[in-house]
């Protein structure tokens, strides 16, 4: 789940920042950061004012397709399941591992 799918395209030291993110219905924002770190990779999307300026923290593993040539990055949720994923706070929850727990139990629940 906290890695890129070799599938995905995605090619280590590729910059995702400003990456325009779609879900499986339609777009959600835009990359804020990215991490490749081995094991514990994720995108934080800014939904800007879809969700209200809500931040979300997806894992890597939710990347199906990045498109460099058109800065587009393909998850497989739905807006749904982003709207309703655990809410992110850079400033509380980087390096938190018990919000990448709470992240990681909220995705293995079948909510992807």
């Amino acid at each position: 789940m906290w890695s890129y799918n070799p599938e995905s395209h995605y090619t280590p030291g590729t910059s995702l920042v400003g990456f325009k993110v779609e879900a499986s219905d339609g777009h959600i924002g835009k990359v804020d950061e990215a991490t490749e770190e081995v094991g514990s990779s994720y995108i934080v999307v800014d939904t800007g004012p879809w969700i209200f300026g809500k931040e979300v923290l997806l894992p890597a593993g939710t990347v199906v397709r990045v498109d460099v040539k058109e800065e587009t990055i393909n998850v497989n949720l739905t807006k749904d399941q982003i709207k309703d994923s655990p809410e992110y706070d850079k400033d509380k929850h980087r390096g938190d591992a018990a919000y990448r727990d709470q992240l990681g139990q909220y995705y293995d629940r079948g909510n992807v």
